[in-house]
């Protein structure tokens, strides 16, 4: 019979289970982990960009080879267009007052702009009839001003506007959000196209300005649309308990009568993607999407941008403005000319990515997708803040914002891109 030591044997299973418990409790995340290197990306993928796409957003062929229609020997009279806010804002506009000068056969007067000319208009004869100065007889007046921007519902310029034009021969707008561009003859949506992306581009000093900071950056680069200022988060009326206290004051001092949600609203507002990304949330999702922490990253950002470590901690190759173009002097200059170098920079990127979808992000994705350059994304606030309401974390939550974006990307989703562009099956 062979006799068997007890000592040894429950010394072992000691061993073997406080080594087992040892290492779970290791392994096991930290609530506040989540957003830890240690998760650097889902496992056995390649980056977002090698997803195949399915869909993919081209300039319309109805407009890109269309013949351009004649235009008329006689126009019904001169519009001038009032461009006003940011520099992609005031390119919306622009592009918009050549649809409507065509739609309305009118000659198109120079556009005034809030504070300089940043959008060089020279090429767009051929499109719409364009001047510089007015007749002797209407030059001496102001035109008669059409306010448009602030019409409600879905707004029609041949039924409100085109009355105006025929009494005063002269009048100004600001284009309304709400126009009916489905009503708009083919010939002025071919020259707002047109116009729009064969003709408009920025001024050649700034083009100039901006080739300059293109060849400074590192290549392949990423361009990554950073927004995350005070004045945003403010207006974004979310919480953000986590902000450091300098950050807080800062929201604070520009929140004004915008106070956050709470409870159970604030729930809803931040699960329909209303809330913005914070760095640190947006370097966790370029680690979902595989991006590698050594990427070149240009960060096309504007002023104020805070918790900016929550990217540069992770992500080591950030560049900036300032860093490449360290003679010049940014405390002075205008936040537009910054926009437009940011402009110039990601239409010419190597991929793009934002974390917002404003005037500057549509145009940026628009002007890619004219030029062919299809790695463009939109980094989804309403899936990330969705699968985090639902729990999940670390590499969980890592692959469900890798499903939700891969399936984004192969669709062609989320770009809304405006009327020049159609859908193409791959």
């Amino acid at each position: 019979m062979t006799a068997f030591s007890v000592k040894p044997l429950f010394s072992i299973v000691v061993l073997t289970l406080t080594l087992v418990v040892a290492t779970l409790f290791i392994s096991r995340p930290s609530p506040l982990s989540q957003f830890s290197l240690s998760l650097a990306t889902p496992s056995g993928k390649s980056d977002i960009w090698s997803v195949q796409r399915l869909v993919e957003w081209r300039p319309c062929k109805w407009w890109l080879d269309g013949d351009l229609t004649a235009l008329p020997a006689e126009s019904n009279g001169y519009i001038r267009v009032d461009c006003y806010g940011g520099l992609n804002q005031m390119r919306r506009d622009f592009c918009d007052g050549v649809g409507i000068a065509r739609l309305l056969n009118a000659t198109l007067v120079l556009p005034r702009f809030e504070v300089a000319a940043y959008w060089n208009e020279s090429r767009m004869n051929g499109y719409v009839k364009v001047v510089k100065d007015l007749p002797p007889e209407i030059a001496s007046r102001e035109p008669f001003r059409v306010d448009t921007s602030k019409r409600k519902g879905q707004f029609d310029y041949i039924e409100s506007v085109l009355p105006s034009l025929f009494e005063h021969h002269y009048i100004s707008i600001t284009p309304a959000m709400s126009q009916r561009r489905d009503r708009y003859p083919l010939h002025a949506k071919s020259a707002l196209c047109q116009a729009c992306y064969n003709a408009l581009r920025l001024m050649k000093a700034l083009e100039k300005k901006g080739a300059e900071l293109l060849q400074a950056i590192p290549k392949p680069f990423l361009s990554l649309h950073l927004r995350f200022e005070p004045d945003m988060v403010a207006y974004s009326q979310c919480q953000f308990p986590s902000l450091s206290p300098a950050s807080l004051e800062s929201v604070d001092a520009v929140r004004g009568d915008r106070k956050p949600w709470t409870g159970e609203m604030a729930t809803i507002w931040r699960k329909r993607g209303k809330c913005p990304l914070t760095p640190s949330e947006t370097a966790f999702i370029l680690q979902s999407l595989s991006i590698p922490t050594d990427t070149n990253i240009y960060l096309a950002a504007g002023d104020g941008l805070m918790e900016i470590e929550g990217v540069t901690s992770v992500y080591t190759n950030v560049f900036t403005k300032s860093s490449l173009l360290s003679g010049e002097d940014f405390t002075n200059m205008h936040g537009n000319t910054k926009a437009a170098l940011d402009y110039y920079v990601s239409i010419n990127s190597d991929s793009y990515m934002a974390t917002y979808f404003g005037n500057m992000d549509k145009m940026v994705a628009a002007m890619r997708a004219f030029n062919g350059m299809s790695k463009t994304l939109f980094l989804s606030r309403r899936a990330f803040a969705e699968f985090s309401s639902q729990g999940l974390k670390g590499r969980e939550l890592m692959e469900a914002l890798w499903k939700a974006h891969s399936n984004d990307f192969a669709m062609g989703r989320g770009y809304a891109l405006p009327d020049c562009f159609c859908e193409f099956k791959l």
